[in-house]
């Protein structure tokens, strides 16, 4: 790696990965490779592990290839650490990975055109969770009486942060005049738990250990996520494309006695255009024969399958990942088609 803050991040992803990593290591002969997530307490985190441990399980004896996860803030660092060469795989939010690819927003004028795709993984669902006290009606537009409070959008340098901005400004919610604070999600539970903020942001794969603590802690009845109309998303998707509606099913959280009406967008995971064809296929191959792994880790990876790996992805395919969706009879669009 790069730099030595990086090293200092890399996560090796279970013990038994390790120990096959110290063998490969010990010939000589292996390729390492580094997915980027996000913090610990949402859902890129334990799904990115998860990959990264049957990848390195199937892949470290025959083909002399490993994987580890390392934490990050999110999607707006993981693009950072791809451009840079620090890292060969990302996880990213759809909305992100579109406005990267097409040179939008943040990346005006400078589109990333190094990055490709390998699979939609599952959608990450949106959730602006709030204190009761501070919501008169439960919809979204609630968050204009966070106005001069102290709301946690997600870390400064996120793909949270981001969407969350994005959301809010298309139903022209001025989020500078809320008191925001720049945290994580596990940081954002404990923050709202102890009085601290008043709500938080917390996009991601449905249940969300964050929120799930948020929930059993604070109680059902004092907090609450934030609802969407149908209105609510034709203005959101005005400005973006990229999210469809959402139902959060009652009970997925402690105390939750009805179903929550929100929206999602895809996640996906990405690397270099330079990353071998072979690795790339090889890593698609193996999380498709190994889903129900992949269930064990966390729940949100049960929305992958084959029938989705390829929808809503905002940047063109891997060689290597349209070889393996090819061999199963899936039909690459042309706009997936890296030229």
């Amino acid at each position: 790696m790069k730099t030595t803050s990086l090293l200092k991040k890399v996560l090796v992803t279970s013990a038994l990965s390790a120990a096959l990593i110290s063998g490969v290591n010990a010939a000589s002969k292996e390729k390492k490779y580094i997915i980027a997530t996000a913090s610990t307490g949402g859902t890129f985190y334990p799904v990115g592990v998860g990959i990264a441990t049957i990848a390195s399980l199937k892949l470290a004896k025959k083909n002399k290839i490993t994987f580890s996860a390392i934490t990050s803030a999110g999607s707006g660092e993981n693009v950072d650490m791809i451009d840079k060469g620090e890292v060969d795989f990302a996880i990213l939010q759809g909305l992100f990975g579109s406005m990267a690819w097409q040179g939008k927003a943040k990346y005006e004028g400078k589109p990333r055109k190094n990055l490709r795709s390998v699979s939609m993984l599952w959608e990450n669902v949106e959730q602006f969770v709030v204190y009761n006290k501070v919501s008169k009606t439960g919809n979204i537009k609630d968050m204009k009486d966070l106005y001069g409070k102290k709301f946690s959008i997600g870390k400064r340098n996120s793909g949270t942060r981001v969407s969350g901005e994005t959301i809010l400004s298309a139903l022209d919610i001025d989020f500078s005049k809320m008191d925001l604070q720049f945290l994580g999600y596990g940081p954002s539970a404990t923050a709202m738990q102890d009085g601290k903020v008043d709500g938080m942001n917390i996009p991601s794969g449905t249940p969300t250990s964050a929120i799930t603590n948020a929930y059993a802690t604070i109680g059902a009845k004092n907090i609450r996520h934030l609802e969407f109309t149908d209105e609510d998303i034709k203005k959101i998707q005005a400005a973006y494309p990229v999210w469809t509606r959402f139902i959060i099913p009652k009970e997925t959280y402690p105390g939750q006695d009805k179903a929550i009406n929100t929206i999602a967008q895809p996640n996906l995971l990405v690397v270099t255009k330079d990353t071998p064809d072979e690795t790339v296929y090889l890593l698609t191959k193996t999380m498709y024969e190994n889903l129900p792994f992949l269930n064990t880790v966390h729940k949100a990876t049960k929305a992958m399958s084959l029938k989705k790996a390829i929808s809503g992805l905002p940047v063109p395919l891997h060689p290597g990942a349209a070889k393996y969706y090819k061999e199963q009879g899936i039909e690459i669009p042309a706009r997936l088609i890296a030229k």
